[in-house]
């Protein structure tokens, strides 16, 4: 049992993403702030409409066009990603590693913690 124990931390641990790193929002923040960066709302644009970060594109998670618009952005510079909640950053997130990003950001429970953080 101790053995079964112990592969199963290994294989949860090798099996994590080098290239997908989920941050706090206090940390997301401080990243994005006062640089250039590629930061991606991926909630659908009625949602992004209703507010979303400064300086962010949207790029819709339900789109037919989600790939094309992600190729054209840089694969080489890390991107930052939120969502609502967290699960559409997560997804996209996933995709973007097989398209060939080579650093992700993702907001970690979304926009929603992103604002808790505020009213604290």
């Amino acid at each position: 049992m101790k053995h079964i124990i112990i592969l199963s931390v290994l294989l949860t641990l090798s099996c994590q993403s080098k290239v997908i790193e989920v941050l706090t929002p206090q940390d997301f923040e401080a990243q994005i702030t006062n640089k250039e960066v590629q930061l991606i709302d991926v909630r659908t644009p009625d949602e992004f409409n209703s507010g979303h970060i400064k300086n962010a594109k949207n790029i819709d998670f339900f789109s037919t066009q989600f790939s094309d618009q992600f190729n054209k952005l840089n694969k080489d510079q890390p991107i930052y990603l939120y969502c609502r909640s967290g699960s559409r950053s997560r997804q996209a997130s996933n995709k973007l590693e097989a398209m060939g990003f080579i650093k992700i950001y993702d907001l970690k429970g979304g926009i929603l913690n992103y604002n808790l953080k505020k009213d604290n």
